[in-house]
């Protein structure tokens, strides 16, 4: 049986944060933001390993406490310049511990509030899928089309159209063959590289508190998603 695997691609600098410390670094509920997108992916006893894709000379990550995931968690210093260079590398380093039929899920460092349920769901909804796919929510804002002077060009039609989220979960080669052949300046998700191949990857029902933290007040977001997923718990 094909195995599950995740990749946390964290090399990035968080620049519309406005802070000199990395997004992920930051401080949420007295954790690293990235704490909590690991603890959920490296808790679920289907996935075997969590790599997390560092900048090379990364000075953050080590002088943390990781020891809670361990030894799920295994970090792997070879970012890229790019979301989708990062990914490739990791899955190239990565080579020797994953299968060309493995599952791979792709997840955000900056989306710390992914639900056990959607997890869950992407799994068992993509366990047999040819293809693969990603947790995602159809649309529900309006959304306008600006020019380059910021005015409205049009409104457009909100039919069948969603917002991808994380994980997104392939097959190990195919991802890797698609990354291999998409350009890393203009594939902002993996599921936009499957497509490049003509593959169709399969839309799973996400939940619109799976954010992902952008700028600084989406923090204060965050927090108050966990606290209520951390009273939920306690009620169970």
């Amino acid at each position: 049986m094909p195995k599950f695997f995740a990749v946390i691609p964290a090399a990035g600098s968080g620049s519309r944060m406005g802070q000199e410390m990395p997004k992920q670094y930051l401080e949420l509920l007295g954790r690293p933001l990235i704490y909590h997108s690991l603890k959920r992916l490296c808790g679920h006893p289907s996935i075997e390993q969590v790599f997390v894709v560092l900048a090379q000379g990364d000075p953050h990550f080590t002088r943390l406490d990781w020891r809670e995931f361990a030894p799920k968690l295994e970090p792997l210093y070879c970012g890229g310049e790019t979301r989708a260079a990062s990914v490739f590398n990791g899955l190239l380093a990565a080579r020797d511990a994953v299968a060309a039929a493995d599952w791979v899920l792709v997840h955000d460092a900056a989306r710390p509030c992914l639900g056990a349920a959607e997890l869950q769901r992407l799994l068992t909804e993509l366990a047999d899928d040819e293809t693969g796919g990603l947790l995602a929510v159809p649309v529900a804002d309006t959304l306008k089309r600006a020019n380059r002077d910021g005015r409205v060009v049009r409104t457009e039609l909100r039919d069948n159209l969603w917002q991808a989220q994380t994980p997104q979960m392939f097959r190990y080669r195919l991802l890797l063959e698609a990354l291999r052949a998409a350009d890393p300046e203009t594939v902002t998700d993996e599921a936009s590289a499957i497509e490049n191949l003509g593959l169709k990857p399969r839309l799973v029902m996400g939940d619109v508190r799976n954010l992902k933290v952008t700028y600084a007040e989406d923090l204060a977001l965050a927090e108050l998603i966990l606290k209520y997923f951390e009273t939920a718990d306690e009620r169970r």
